[in-house]
Protein backbone atom coordinates (compact mmCIF):
# COMPACT_ATOMS: atom_id res chain seq x y z
CA UNK A 1 0.00 0.00 0.00
CA UNK A 2 1.56 3.27 -1.12
CA UNK A 3 1.41 6.63 0.60
CA UNK A 4 -1.28 7.79 -1.87
CA UNK A 5 -3.55 5.04 -0.52
CA UNK A 6 -3.59 6.52 3.00
CA UNK A 7 -6.87 8.37 2.64
CA UNK A 8 -9.66 8.91 5.12
CA UNK A 9 -11.89 6.71 2.95
CA UNK A 10 -9.42 3.80 2.93
CA UNK A 11 -8.86 4.08 6.67
CA UNK A 12 -12.60 4.31 7.38
CA UNK A 13 -13.15 0.91 5.75
CA UNK A 14 -10.80 -0.58 8.36
CA UNK A 15 -12.72 0.70 11.41
CA UNK A 16 -14.74 -2.04 13.11
CA UNK A 17 -17.21 -2.11 15.97
CA UNK A 18 -16.17 -4.53 18.74
CA UNK A 19 -17.50 -4.46 22.33
CA UNK A 20 -19.38 -1.30 21.44
CA UNK A 21 -16.17 0.55 20.55
CA UNK A 22 -14.78 1.65 17.23
CA UNK A 23 -11.47 -0.17 16.79
CA UNK A 24 -8.90 -1.20 14.22
CA UNK A 25 -7.23 -4.60 13.90
CA UNK A 26 -3.50 -4.91 14.42
CA UNK A 27 -3.12 -6.45 10.95
CA UNK A 28 -4.92 -3.53 9.28
CA UNK A 29 -2.83 -1.00 11.19
CA UNK A 30 0.38 -2.86 10.31
CA UNK A 31 -0.65 -2.83 6.64
CA UNK A 32 -1.36 0.91 6.76
CA UNK A 33 1.94 1.60 8.56
CA UNK A 34 3.82 -0.61 6.11
CA UNK A 35 5.27 -2.90 8.79
CA UNK A 36 4.75 -6.59 9.60
CA UNK A 37 2.13 -7.29 12.30
CA UNK A 38 4.90 -8.85 14.38
CA UNK A 39 6.88 -5.58 14.37
CA UNK A 40 3.82 -3.53 15.36
CA UNK A 41 2.98 -5.89 18.24
CA UNK A 42 6.62 -5.99 19.41
CA UNK A 43 6.67 -2.18 19.59
CA UNK A 44 3.49 -2.31 21.68
CA UNK A 45 4.89 -5.00 24.00
CA UNK A 46 8.04 -2.93 24.57
CA UNK A 47 5.79 -0.01 25.59
CA UNK A 48 3.04 -1.94 27.41
CA UNK A 49 2.41 0.85 29.95
CA UNK A 50 1.27 3.12 27.11
CA UNK A 51 -1.52 0.71 26.11
CA UNK A 52 -4.06 0.12 28.89
CA UNK A 53 -7.12 -2.08 28.22
CA UNK A 54 -9.20 0.86 26.98
CA UNK A 55 -6.55 1.63 24.33
CA UNK A 56 -5.87 -1.91 23.13
CA UNK A 57 -7.09 -5.43 23.85
CA UNK A 58 -6.94 -8.92 22.40
CA UNK A 59 -10.04 -10.35 20.78
CA UNK A 60 -11.67 -13.41 22.27
CA UNK A 61 -12.01 -16.53 20.12
CA UNK A 62 -15.75 -15.80 19.72
CA UNK A 63 -15.17 -12.16 18.68
CA UNK A 64 -12.59 -13.30 16.16
CA UNK A 65 -14.95 -15.94 14.76
CA UNK A 66 -17.74 -13.38 14.51
CA UNK A 67 -15.50 -10.96 12.62
CA UNK A 68 -14.31 -13.64 10.22
CA UNK A 69 -17.88 -14.70 9.48
CA UNK A 70 -18.83 -11.14 8.48
CA UNK A 71 -16.36 -11.05 5.61
CA UNK A 72 -17.42 -13.01 2.53
CA UNK A 73 -13.95 -13.30 1.08
CA UNK A 74 -11.45 -13.81 3.83
CA UNK A 75 -7.75 -13.13 3.69
CA UNK A 76 -7.22 -13.96 7.35
CA UNK A 77 -5.07 -17.00 6.58
CA UNK A 78 -3.93 -19.32 9.33
CA UNK A 79 -3.89 -17.05 12.35
CA UNK A 80 -2.14 -18.63 15.34
CA UNK A 81 -2.69 -15.86 17.86
CA UNK A 82 -5.87 -13.92 18.38
CA UNK A 83 -5.49 -10.40 16.97
CA UNK A 84 -5.29 -7.23 19.01
CA UNK A 85 -7.54 -4.27 18.36
CA UNK A 86 -6.77 -0.62 19.04
CA UNK A 87 -9.27 2.08 20.01
CA UNK A 88 -8.86 5.61 18.73
CA UNK A 89 -6.71 6.44 21.76
CA UNK A 90 -4.60 3.32 21.17
CA UNK A 91 -4.03 4.32 17.56
CA UNK A 92 -2.95 7.79 18.71
CA UNK A 93 -0.54 6.16 21.16
CA UNK A 94 0.91 4.03 18.35
CA UNK A 95 2.29 7.20 16.80
CA UNK A 96 4.57 7.56 19.82
CA UNK A 97 6.03 4.06 19.46
CA UNK A 98 6.18 3.88 15.65
CA UNK A 99 8.17 6.95 14.81
CA UNK A 100 8.45 7.27 11.03
CA UNK A 101 7.20 9.58 8.29
CA UNK A 102 4.77 6.88 7.21
CA UNK A 103 3.44 6.51 10.80
CA UNK A 104 2.79 10.26 10.97
CA UNK A 105 0.86 10.29 7.67
CA UNK A 106 -1.13 7.20 8.60
CA UNK A 107 -2.00 8.52 12.05
CA UNK A 108 -3.28 11.79 10.62
CA UNK A 109 -5.50 9.87 8.18
CA UNK A 110 -6.76 7.57 10.94
CA UNK A 111 -7.60 10.44 13.28
CA UNK A 112 -9.47 12.19 10.46
CA UNK A 113 -11.41 8.99 9.70
CA UNK A 114 -12.49 8.62 13.34
CA UNK A 115 -13.62 12.27 13.41
CA UNK A 116 -15.51 11.93 10.12
CA UNK A 117 -17.18 8.77 11.37
CA UNK A 118 -18.33 10.56 14.52
CA UNK A 119 -19.74 13.39 12.39
CA UNK A 120 -21.69 10.95 10.21
CA UNK A 121 -23.12 9.17 13.25
CA UNK A 122 -24.13 12.48 14.86
CA UNK A 123 -25.80 13.61 11.63
CA UNK A 124 -27.77 10.35 11.51
CA UNK A 125 -28.83 10.82 15.15
CA UNK A 126 -29.86 14.44 14.52
CA UNK A 127 -31.92 13.37 11.50
CA UNK A 128 -33.70 10.68 13.52
CA UNK A 129 -34.48 13.19 16.30
CA UNK A 130 -35.89 15.72 13.81
CA UNK A 131 -38.01 13.03 12.24
CA UNK A 132 -39.43 12.10 15.66
CA UNK A 133 -40.21 15.76 16.32
CA UNK A 134 -42.03 16.11 12.99
CA UNK A 135 -43.94 12.92 13.63
CA UNK A 136 -45.14 14.21 17.02
CA UNK A 137 -46.14 17.51 15.45
CA UNK A 138 -48.20 15.92 12.67
CA UNK A 139 -49.39 12.73 14.37
CA UNK A 140 -53.07 13.71 14.19
CA UNK A 141 -53.04 14.74 10.51
CA UNK A 142 -53.81 12.66 7.49
CA UNK A 143 -52.99 8.99 7.61
CA UNK A 144 -50.92 9.48 4.46
CA UNK A 145 -48.36 11.49 6.41
CA UNK A 146 -48.13 8.65 8.96
CA UNK A 147 -47.39 6.19 6.15
CA UNK A 148 -44.55 8.43 4.94
CA UNK A 149 -43.12 8.67 8.45
CA UNK A 150 -43.23 4.89 8.87
CA UNK A 151 -41.48 4.36 5.52
CA UNK A 152 -38.73 6.85 6.42
CA UNK A 153 -38.30 5.27 9.86
CA UNK A 154 -37.85 1.84 8.29
CA UNK A 155 -35.14 3.25 6.04
CA UNK A 156 -33.32 4.63 9.09
CA UNK A 157 -33.52 1.38 11.08
CA UNK A 158 -30.39 -0.73 11.22
CA UNK A 159 -30.57 -4.00 9.28
CA UNK A 160 -32.15 -6.98 11.07
CA UNK A 161 -28.96 -9.05 10.68
CA UNK A 162 -25.89 -8.15 12.72
CA UNK A 163 -24.38 -4.96 11.30
CA UNK A 164 -21.13 -5.18 9.41
CA UNK A 165 -18.35 -3.69 11.53
CA UNK A 166 -16.73 -1.82 8.65
CA UNK A 167 -17.78 1.74 8.02
CA UNK A 168 -17.70 3.30 4.59
CA UNK A 169 -17.40 7.02 4.97
CA UNK A 170 -17.55 9.17 1.83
Amino acid sequence: MGEKDVSVEVVATKILLVRGKKVMLDRDLAELYGVPVKVLNQAVRRNKKRFPEDFMYQLTRQEFTNLKSQFVTSSWGGVRKLPYVFTEQGVAMLSTVLNSERAILVNIAIMRAFVKLRQVLLTHKDLAEKLEELERKYQFHESGIQVIFEAIKKLLEPPKEPPKPRFNVN
